[in-house]
């Protein structure tokens, strides 16, 4: 397997903004003592992971926060890389084209590459332009906006086996070890082997990765030589021939009863996913990842006194609004745009959930223990409230452990 952590470990030097908030100013927002009454439960929830989070249709325009790399109908061709490989260094210009001059190679790239790590876990990125990239990925992640402008906005696209390698979650804030979070917006079939993601390239430069290091070769299947690059970049450079199937002669290839473990069986779908995750079971789990320390058992806890999940969304007679029912001007100053949408929109899940982690974690929840219990008082002043999510919590913690 490529190891991009070969050619360079990357870790941002700084990072990260830290809000403080203090008890004064938390106890003073604006909202009354005691905002409303908890909803009682009205019937028993479905499981979390069945139940799935639906946002109310927002009547104004959502502002893009990227212009539609797939404006005017515009159609890519998706031209698959044959050849991946990682120089030693920067590879110089004169080499790039020498490289676009090999035989059976009708294009040729070179971006730049390097791991962060995530918990001590390194991970291997690519950093590219969105708009320059996207015909080197296959058909269906070119077709796909919302990959292409999650990158623009600075967000990580990760590899489909890298989020089953990883546990990682779709919407969900991942810490660089030294470096900034990262929000994982997308999910898809990169097709690169040793690769577990692509970043922009601006947020490459940021976190210090090898410039012009990884190229990428198209043409025909199976007929570039690995020779050839080999003798361009120089023995220490690392080459993974993507097409390696197609060099295998037939008889030696696995038969269809027995696909490579490796290889998407031919004609299986390559599913992209993209912004939302899929139940409340991975919001709570997602939005969690905004407050470390804090348990996701928690947000759901909360969710399920405050609306069911989303089945009683208010407004209450205190004037709460949304599934996680907040008063507007608390939204005001803490409300978040979850799902890259453009917008911060109280009635919708995907943004009221880590709005709420938002909240919770700027009194302190992730520290745990009192700290904890008081976050969840800030949340609704009473301490029978905080005695029952609390309660709730640890049956979800006992259900899905």
């Amino acid at each position: 397997m490529l190891m991009v952590i070969a050619v360079l470990a990357a870790t941002a030097a700084a990072g990260g903004v830290v809000v403080l908030v203090g008890d004064d100013v938390v106890t003073t927002a604006q909202e009354p003592a005691v905002r409303r009454q908890p909803s009682p439960p009205q019937s028993p929830a479905p499981r979390l992971d069945e139940l799935v989070p639906t946002a109310a249709p927002i009547k104004e325009p959502v502002k893009q926060p990227v212009k539609d790399l797939a404006r005017s109908g515009a159609k890519v061709t998706a031209t698959p890389p044959r050849v991946l490989a990682i120089a030693p260094g920067t590879v110089p210009k004169q080499t790039r084209f020498r490289l676009g001059e090999l035989a059976s190679v009708r294009k040729a790239t070179v971006v730049d590459a390097g791991a962060v790590k995530v918990s001590g876990t390194s991970i291997n990125l690519l950093a590219v332009d969105p708009a320059d990239f996207r015909s080197w990925t296959p058909q269906p992640v070119a077709d796909q906006p919302a990959v292409w402008q999650a990158l623009a906005r600075g967000e990580l696209v990760a590899d489909a086996a890298a989020m089953r390698k990883f546990g990682m979650i779709l919407g969900a804030m991942y810490q660089v070890d030294g470096g900034p979070r990262l929000r994982v917006a997308a999910s898809a079939p990169l097709g690169l082997h040793g690769v577990d993601g692509l970043v922009s390239a601006d947020l490459g430069r940021t976190l210090g990765f090898a410039q012009g290091v990884a190229v990428l070769l198209h043409g025909k299947e199976g007929r570039i030589r690995e020779s050839g690059v080999r003798r361009l970049l120089g023995k220490g450079a690392q080459i993974v021939m993507l097409d390696a199937s197609a060099r295998v002669p037939k008889q030696r290839q696995p038969s269809q009863d027995q696909p490579s473990q490796d290889q998407p069986q031919q004609g299986q779908p390559q599913q992209v996913t993209v912004g939302r995750p899929g139940s409340y079971l991975e919001l709570y789990k997602a939005s969690a990842t905004r407050c470390p320390g804090l348990s996701w058992t928690v947000l759901a806890a909360i969710g399920q006194v405050e609306s069911s999940h989303g089945r009683n969304n208010g407004p209450s007679s205190a004037g709460a609004l949304g599934p996680m029912q907040f008063m507007p001007a608390t939204w005001k100053h803490y409300g978040v745009d979850g799902d890259g949408d453009g917008k911060k929109d109280i009635w919708s899940p995907y943004d009221a959930v880590p709005g709420a982690a938002n909240y919770l974690c700027a009194n302190k929840a992730g520290q745990g223990g009192e700290r904890l219990r008081k976050a969840i008082w800030f949340y609704n002043h009473s301490w029978d409230y905080v005695n029952k999510v609390m309660g709730i919590a640890e049956a979800y913690a006992r259900t899905y452990a």
